[in-house]
């Protein structure tokens, strides 16, 4: 629901207290221009619509309603159809291009595990960013939408960046030690040796999106934390889940023969 006034819009939050005893879910107050604000709520019954802009003209006598609009289940069904499609083609992309970057490194380990490992690590990341929105929308009535679709993508980018940095390091390491140096050996020093730039690399960007989410103001709050979330497991999956399963596929190997 868009609200204009005669005046100066109100702060968000005024507009929120006015509407406390409406009991609505999901409440988010946006100003726009035009001396107006944008009221989204999880409902769409008449009475419910009616009651709030009731109340806001008891408060706001000089307010009107400029427009009514409603976003029911088909457009959300078709919003996580194109989401899935396009979160399942970029990780189809990106293990497909490190399985031809590396594939001058196909020993010990066959070139196409460093995209399945980045693979499962980005999995991860974004499990982990879902779940933490789930549960912030059980109890904090917070909702997804295009832009944390935007910050899941995101999240795929970054954490693949990182996990390249010591994939990359392990294939230079691979193809300097010839086999003189043991595999899990060569994938332990090169964590090691990358370490300290993956972290730093890291907080720069965390330090930067806790800046967005606390001075960034209420619209891109929800995108900056799905990124926090996800920027912080990246940089935990990069050093302990992908070079940890280039080990496990490795010794797997050895078992089998």
């Amino acid at each position: 629901m868009e609200i204009q006034f005669a005046n100066a819009a109100p702060a968000p939050q005024e507009v929120t207290d006015a509407l406390q005893g409406q009991n609505l879910s999901g409440l988010i107050v946006q100003p726009t221009g035009n001396n107006s604000v944008i009221i989204r709520y999880a409902s769409e019954e008449d009475a419910v619509n009616q009651g709030v802009l009731k109340a806001l003209t008891e408060k706001y006598p000089d307010s009107k309603q400029l427009s009514l609009d409603f976003t029911n289940s088909s457009v959300s069904g078709e919003l996580k159809s194109k989401s899935l499609w396009a979160i399942f083609f970029a990780v189809v992309g990106i293990m497909a291009y490190i399985a031809w970057a590396f594939r001058k490194v196909s020993r010990p380990v066959q070139s196409w595990k460093y995209g399945a490992g980045a693979v499962i690590a980005l999995i991860h990341d974004i499990l982990i960013t879902v779940g933490v929105f789930s549960v912030l929308g059980h109890f904090k009535g917070i909702e997804v939408g295009i832009p944390f679709i935007a910050a899941l993508l995101t999240i795929l980018g970054f954490s693949v960046h990182d996990t390249i940095v010591v994939y990359d390091r392990t294939r230079e390491n691979l193809m300097r030690s010839g086999s003189k140096e043991q595999f899990p050996d060569i994938v332990n020093r090169s964590l090691n040796e990358t370490l300290v730039r993956s972290i730093n690399t890291s907080l720069t960007v965390i330090l930067t999106l806790l800046a967005i989410y606390i001075f960034g103001g209420e619209s891109i709050q929800d995108f900056s934390l799905a990124l926090l979330v996800g920027v912080s497991f990246g940089t935990y999956s990069s050093i302990f889940v992908a070079s940890a399963l280039l080990v496990t596929s490795y010794k797997l190997q050895l078992s089998n023969k």
